[in-house]
């Protein structure tokens, strides 16, 4: 048990960041990526004995904060709406152009389907078509051909 501890907490330490990205892209509430956050350390916590290591640790951990978040999104859309607590801090300045660039981005990839909003975090993680592939369980080719589709329909969104 012990040794399964250490093993969680350097995983945890080398995947942090990615976890928190994964989880970032699925929600704009803070409490929420918390909560989504926390399920994706059980589900880790749970697998970690069931990886078989036929793949690198990183794209395991990106496929179950993937898979993770993308099942409590469709979780979401089954239950009755709630009226959303708001948080007046904005960490990102109205008046800075980049900071509006990112928020308007971030806005965007959220009104995408879950699929193609896992395909747009990963590429702009900077992963190649090959993994980004091996983490979603399409081809390298049809990654490609989904991201020329996505960056078209980001394209006629409009921002209201």
């Amino acid at each position: 048990m012990e040794k399964n501890e250490s093993n969680f907490r350097q995983l945890l330490q080398e995947h942090k960041s990615t976890i928190y990205s994964v989880c970032y892209m699925f929600s704009n509430d803070q409490d929420e990526v918390n909560d989504l956050f926390q399920e994706t350390l059980i589900n880790l916590w749970n697998g970690m004995e069931s990886f078989e290591q036929r793949s690198a640790t990183g794209t395991w951990v990106w496929r179950i904060a993937l898979n993770t978040c993308i099942s409590s999104d469709r979780k979401k859309k089954r239950r009755v709406d709630t009226v959303p607590l708001t948080i007046d801090r904005d960490f990102l300045d109205e008046n800075d152009q980049q900071s509006r660039q990112v928020k308007l981005l971030h806005q965007r990839i959220s009104r995408l389907q879950p699929f193609d909003r896992a395909i747009v975090l990963l590429w702009l993680e900077n992963m190649s078509y090959d993994d980004i592939a091996a983490v979603v369980g399409i081809t390298a080719k049809a990654v490609g051909v989904r991201l020329v589709r996505i960056r078209e329909q980001l394209k006629q969104m409009n921002d209201n």
